[in-house]
């Protein structure tokens, strides 16, 4: 039988056919993805192979292939780890919920997600959230950051996931796709799918007064059918993104900005830190390529992301 897995809890997948049939089901044996070090050999969005059998009163499925995949999203999974996390498969589009405060999204986060998509080819939209609790400085904040990833090629919206302001925008984007949610614990990802489809009830949580950080509401990630044909995947916030299996001279290419100029510098290998006659370079003193993106370019490709977490990064 063929279906797709819904739900991952490590040990039991929720497997939905396309027939609607639902069965719970566990990995035949030592099943391993060729080519993967994952915390996870099957994610939520996986197209896979099981059988049906009967243990007493009990029908459970078990998963015996993996279908190839067309895509996924994927991160070291816990810091200095070598072992790696496949958040979710076979996107159409992801949806990341920035916040500048409570909690805080720092540029260095988005970019290595931006990166991330980008190497695997993932339509990202980035969602400024929480529009509705920002002062005029903060508001003009969102307005420069959302000015220079539109620049860029990205979509920014607005929102606010209490009020509903440009939900409405979000929903018409989703329609016939697959879309994935994610972003810090605390930036309203459940707030906001409970706005888009009220009928779920996801749980929601206030975020800690001590450390004005989101508490972890989502557990795992999970796929729900939506009545306006369309599919979302749910995830676990993220603390971290370390940026998996990328050599220093490909990094460039999933920044937009660097890929264009590239042709341009003096010599074909060039990193764009200290190569003489370097158009990034040249590009970045005329301010045509934003400080924060190169700075989190030159921290990627220098390895600084194996030590970045949200709850340790400092702005430099």
């Amino acid at each position: 039988m063929l279906g797709i897995v819904y739900k991952s809890t490590g040990s039991w997948y929720t497997v939905k056919t396309e027939e609607g049939d639902i069965y719970e089901c566990r990995i035949k044996g030592k099943f391993r993805i060729k080519g993967i070090k994952s915390t996870n050999p099957i994610a939520v969005g996986d197209v896979v192979v099981f059988e049906v059998e009967k243990i007493g009163d009990e029908i459970i499925g078990v998963i015996s292939q993996i279908e190839d995949r067309k895509n996924y999203i994927i991160r070291k999974s816990v810091k200095l780890s070598k072992q790696t996390h496949i958040i979710a498969a076979n996107i159409d589009q992801v949806f990341l919920l920035v916040t500048l405060k409570n909690p805080k999204t720092y540029s260095i986060f988005i970019d290595r997600f931006l990166v991330t998509s980008e190497a695997y080819d993932i339509k990202t939209v980035l969602l400024f959230n929480k529009i509705d609790m920002y002062d005029d400085k903060e508001l003009a904040e969102v307005r420069y950051l959302a000015a220079l990833y539109s620049k860029i090629g990205y979509t920014c919206i607005e929102i606010s996931a209490k009020t509903g302001k440009n939900v409405d925008k979000v929903r018409d984007l989703m329609k016939d796709h697959t879309s994935m949610f994610a972003g810090h614990s605390g930036v309203g990802k459940s707030t906001l799918i409970n706005f888009i489809a009220p009928e779920l009830n996801l749980k929601t949580t206030e975020i800690s007064d001590q450390h004005l950080q989101g508490q972890h509401t989502t557990t795992f990630a999970e796929m729900y059918d939506l009545n306006f044909g369309a599919r979302i995947i749910d995830t676990p916030g993220i603390k971290g993104f370390g940026i998996v299996d990328m050599d220093k001279d490909e990094i460039g290419d999933y920044f937009p900005e660097i890929f264009k100029l590239k042709g341009d510098c003096k010599f074909n290998n060039c990193l764009h830190l200290d190569e003489p006659k370097c158009a990034v370079k040249a590009a970045l003193e005329d301010d045509e390529i934003s400080l924060s993106r190169y700075r989190s370019y030159v921290q990627i490709v220098t390895g600084v992301e194996d030590t970045y977490r949200m709850d340790n990064y400092e702005e430099l």
